[in-house]
């Protein structure tokens, strides 16, 4: 399906200009609600494409964004503002500018921490969640993987090359990936320059600014962040069948924390899944059936 959205822009509440990419339910469709897609640490909206166009043309009008410092988001003068509770304040003055009492929201990585703080900060607001492939608990060795390559500086890239970068780096957890699979990815994840070469398209102090023996801190923290979206709406955890992020068994403690929480495997997927596959879709087919 080919992805059809307009640029929504909206301003943070200290003054940054945000995007996000609006999918309207299809035409025909019966409206069902809203759904705010949140990306990894240095992903953008783009990947949300895909899983767009199946949740529209089932009625739900789907705000993939832009956090602060990637794709078509500002970024910021104070590098201290990239952090889950900042990123959580911006989305909900997305939905105050939009008029929009509560979403359903969908976090990946980054995503999941930043959905579980809007859930902690403003509880009203969020109707039902997916968490994607991250938890509370993320083995040191799988933050240490990520630190190897993101965030550091990359020299100006044609296409060819971009496609040949990410296909290392990410080969491990998309071993069914082919050509044109890593080439829509480098599309997402390099921008175009001037001058025709593509450059990596977020800031690269998002990086600088994230600590991981922090996350490590506020294991405690995050634990009751999760049991108290599960006891209050339904949630769904996806975990990717080959992932070192969210280790099996945190994910099994995760959907155990409420009767309201459910939990897919992606088979033959790593960290983290892209929610076009089959099984994703259609388990988060079913938790919207559940929204009320």
């Amino acid at each position: 399906m080919t992805p059809s959205y307009q640029d929504l822009y909206w301003n943070s509440d200290d003054g940054l200009r945000l995007h996000a990419r609006d999918h309207a339910p299809a035409t025909g469709a019966a409206p069902r609600g809203t759904v705010v897609c949140i990306p990894g640490l240095t992903r953008n909206a783009a990947d949300f494409d895909a899983l767009a166009a199946s949740l529209s043309a089932a009625g739900w009008r789907v705000l993939a964004v832009d956090l602060r410092g990637r794709a078509g988001s500002q970024r910021a003068a104070d590098p201290t503002s990239y952090n889950a509770r900042t990123y959580a304040d911006d989305m909900v003055a997305l939905l105050r500018t939009q008029g929009i009492d509560k979403a359903v929201f969908i976090g990946t990585s980054l995503g999941v921490l930043v959905t579980l703080t809007v859930a902690s900060r403003a509880p009203e607001r969020v109707a039902a969640a997916v968490l994607n492939d991250a938890g509370p608990k993320v083995p040191r060795e799988a933050l240490a993987r990520i630190g190897k390559y993101a965030g550091k500086p990359l020299p100006a890239m044609d296409l060819a090359q971009a496609t040949a970068y990410v296909e290392s780096i990410g080969k491990a957890a998309f071993p069914r990936y082919g050509s044109d699979d890593w080439r829509a990815m480098a599309q997402r994840t390099f921008r175009v320059r001037d001058d025709g070469l593509l450059e990596l398209d977020y800031d690269p102090a998002v990086i600088r600014t994230t600590r991981p023996w922090l996350l490590w801190l506020l294991r405690p923290v995050l634990w009751r962040a999760v049991r108290g979206l599960t006891s209050r709406v339904p949630v769904l955890v996806v975990r990717g069948a080959l992932s070192d992020i969210l280790p099996a068994d945190v994910a099994r403690q995760m959907v155990a924390t409420s009767d309201q929480a459910r939990l897919v495997e992606v088979p033959a997927v790593g960290h983290a899944p892209m929610l076009n596959e089959p099984e994703a879709r259609d388990a988060i087919l079913a938790l919207l059936e559940r929204v009320r």
